[in-house]
Formats: structure tokens, sequence, C-alpha cells
């Protein structure tokens, strides 16, 4: 089975004329424009990320209900801060007096995740719930926030 390919050459392309300038002018707009678009992203991801802002905004739109919110707030962080570092120096005490087999008993461990794990996330995630507030009260009385 044979069978004969014919080839035939291919009309010539002709490429239209080019216009340095233009294209250098048209280049330079869409290099603007590609600049404006990654501005306007960037003022977006920049206000996504002002959680002071957020926060501020928040204390500002419950202000009639709740109008010392921000101040109380400020009033409670250094307290539970305070209970925070308490409790992580009692449980780096208790780390400290263990020996390397005990901490790897499993009753032990069961035991020491019990008595701390569940206190210090929550404590955590209070403080980190506050200390915004509390900055963006710092912000919007004066008193010298960020």
């Amino acid at each position: 089975m044979n069978t004969s390919l014919y080839v035939t050459p291919a009309a010539p392309v002709t490429l239209p004329e080019s216009n340095p300038a233009r294209d250098s002018v048209d280049l330079l707009r869409q290099i603007l424009q590609v600049q404006q678009e990654q501005l306007h992203l960037m003022k977006v991801q920049m206000a996504a990320q002002d959680h002071v802002a957020r926060c501020r905004a928040f204390l500002q739109r419950w202000e009639h209900e709740y109008p010392d919110l921000g101040a109380v707030c400020k009033q409670a962080l250094p307290l539970l801060e305070r209970a925070y570092v308490h409790l992580l120096h009692e449980m780096a005490e208790q780390m400290n007096t263990m020996e390397a087999d005990e901490v790897c008993d499993e009753f032990w461990l069961n035991e020491f995740i019990d008595r701390y794990g569940m206190r210090l996330t929550q404590l955590g995630n209070i403080v980190s719930q506050i200390a915004p507030l509390a900055e963006a009260a710092n912000s919007i009385s004066g008193d010298g926030g960020s």
C-alpha cells in the first residue's frame, strides 16, 4: 500500500506594515492599564488586611447599643493577658520539672492536655478577639493606637 503525498507550497503571507510609534504607544497603554489594575488590587488587599479598621467599624456600628464596648475591652485586656501569661508560665514550669521518659507517658500526656490544652486555647482565642477591639478603641479615642 503505497500512497503518494503531494505538498503544495503555501501562499506567501503578507504582514501588515508595522508602525513602531503606534506599537509603542499601544504597548505603553497596556502597561499603564495593567499597573492601574495592580494598584486597585493592592488597595483592596490592604483594606482587607487592615484588621484594626474593621474593628473600628465594628465598634462604631454598635456604638449606640454598647457605647463603652471599646473602653471595657481596653480595661479587660491586661487582666486577660495576665491570666494567659500566668497559665503559660505554669505550663512551662510543669514541663521543666518532668523527666524525658515521663513526658512520653501516654497517661501523663493526656492529663497534661486535659489540664492545659483547652484552657490555654480558649484563653488565647479570647485574648486574640479582645486585643484588636482594644487597639481600635485606642485609635478612636486618640490615645495613640497605630
